[in-house]
């Protein structure tokens, strides 16, 4: 079974995404497998509705450990099972909280052994640096490392903001030679290509 990984910056709506996406190809719930920094599992079945609810949420790191879910994505007249791997944020420099540190160098292992990587960058705060999620140094960072590579994708998220049309323009400037998919993990916009993407990597 492939492995399709997301990833991105604290706050720019990887678990949002992940969430309405598995509804999006047509889960109808989510059975959840959450494995800690020191590799134990717990699995919990969420409702769509409550898994918004429990998982997601404004304040920086909500996600703390990794989150899969897997899923059947229409792929040609059939069906495959992916897995979907919902990740901590990362942060420019080195976090105060160990267990957070944990958790991001835990993300760095998952990535190595991922198929599909979808990079998410909140498109909406690119020009306020004060943000967590605004673009940062690691953004580039990830970039160098993910293109390697075949099914690696940068989602610009938030494009329900006024302010991301902007922000796609330098996201293009910044990151010229990948491909870049305009998303709004809330409002389920832009899912239609991250599917074919998806499908096509399998």
């Amino acid at each position: 079974m492939k492995r399709c990984t997301i990833i991105g910056k604290t706050n720019v709506g990887k678990t949002l995404f992940l969430i309405n996406f598995a509804e999006y190809i047509g889960a109808k719930s989510l059975d959840i497998d959450f494995i800690n920094t020191n590799n134990k599992k717990v699995s919990k079945t969420y409702s769509l509705e409550k898994a918004v609810s429990c998982l997601v949420n404004t304040n920086p790191h909500k996600t703390r450990c990794v989150q899969s879910v897997i899923v059947n994505i229409p792929v040609g007249k059939g069906k495959k099972k992916i897995c979907l791997v919902d990740t901590a944020g990362f942060i420019d420099g080195i976090h105060k909280d160990v267990e957070i540190r944990k958790a991001i160098s835990q993300t760095l292992e998952i990535i190595r052994d991922s198929d599909i990587i979808l990079h998410i960058i909140d498109a909406s705060t690119i020009y306020n640096d004060d943000l967590p999620s605004s673009m940062g140094e690691v953004d580039y960072q990830i970039s160098q490392f993910a293109q390697l590579k075949r099914g690696y994708a940068i989602l610009a998220n938030k494009m329900d903001k006024s302010e991301a049309k902007k922000g796609l323009i330098k996201i293009k400037e910044e990151f010229p030679g990948n491909l870049i998919l305009p998303v709004s993990a809330l409002y389920k916009k832009g899912f239609k290509e991250v599917k074919t993407f998806v499908a096509h990597n399998i």
